[in-house]
């Protein structure tokens, strides 16, 4: 048994690390501020153990990452809208608090730390699909602030020996993505409309094309990088190498729950990236990682939770 600790566990994708890792038999510690998780989210899992705290506090990190084997760095303000709006406060979560989760785990001793990065980094490169040897170009406070958290991770690798890989995520979606807040994935929005009889918000034309991946793909990849040898100081994407429309994807929702209805469209936002596509095949050579579940099965597997009441409870 190993120990890992889960940063940002009590969020959407930290909930679902959380829940593969217990499945596994490992130890589980969260350390959640709770500004965006929630406790309901880890509450089918009574054998992790919770730390409340704010990692852009060092001392919280320093007890979070004690007697850790594994970090996986999931803790963020995940939205460009908020970082755009309030770049401090974003700063705060998704630059200052990684620092932190290094320093600690570099003093720890930790095996090696998993780091939730973002396709935001490259920017609105019109190259398709993405590949890590591109240059980055942000263009949003985020996207800015998930590459500073990543090139800390390669420098603490040069400069410390400590063992870091950057996973870049793209449009992740499933269970537990909350739709109560206008932040929230585009998927989950459109779902929550569409159950409540809402038309769904597009900013924009809706030809914007997204690599939507669903959320066990990602935890896939992320456990495969703790262990895969010969890759410290990596980054690579983790999806599904293809991409769809937000026009697109609304009506193939709308076909699966067979409802019919247009989308209201408004202004595209500021540092919204106009297509993005991942070339996964860094990830296939290092990590044996195959994209298990393609986007249909995904989104059905999605529907079926909300329709569940899932979703609602949550909300």
């Amino acid at each position: 048994m190993s120990s890992y600790l889960v940063t940002g566990g009590a969020g959407f994708i930290g909930s679902h690390l959380c829940e593969a890792l217990v499945g596994r038999g490992e130890r589980v510690r969260v350390v959640d501020s709770l500004v965006t998780g929630k406790r309901l989210n880890l509450a089918h899992l009574p054998q992790v153990e919770f730390l409340e705290g704010d990692l852009a506090e060092i001392d919280v990190a320093r007890r979070a990452v004690e007697g850790m084997d594994y970090v996986l760095h999931q803790a963020a303000i995940p939205s460009v809208p908020r970082s755009v709006s309030d770049p401090v406060t974003s700063n705060r979560s998704n630059v200052d608090a990684t620092l932190n989760v290094l320093v600690a785990a570099r003093d720890a001793g930790v095996r090696r730390v998993v780091y939730a990065g973002s396709s935001s980094a490259y920017g609105d490169t019109p190259t398709l699909p993405k590949h890590e040897d591109m240059p980055t170009n942000p263009l949003s406070p985020y996207a800015l602030q998930k590459l500073v958290g990543e090139q800390y991770l390669a420098m603490f690798t040069r400069l410390y020996g400590l063992d870091t890989v950057t996973i870049r995520y793209f449009n992740v979606f499933g269970p537990r993505q909350d739709p109560s807040s206008p932040y929230s994935g585009v998927i989950s929005l459109f779902i929550s409309a569409l159950v409540d009889g809402r038309q769904p918000i597009i900013y924009g034309d809706g030809g914007q094309t997204r690599d939507f991946t669903y959320v066990a793909n990602v935890v896939d990849g992320v456990l495969r990088a703790c262990h895969a040898p010969g890759i410290a100081g990596q980054m690579m994407n983790v999806a599904t190498g293809g991409r769809i429309s937000l026009n697109e994807l609304l009506a193939t929702l709308c076909g699966l729950l067979g409802v019919s209805t247009t989308a209201v469209y408004k202004e595209p936002r500021a540092g919204d990236v106009r297509d993005s596509q991942a070339d996964i095949g860094r990830a296939r050579r290092l990590l044996g990682y195959e994209p298990g579940v393609n986007l249909r099965d995904g989104l059905e597997r999605t529907l079926a939770w909300y329709k569940a009441g899932q979703g609602a409870d949550r909300a």
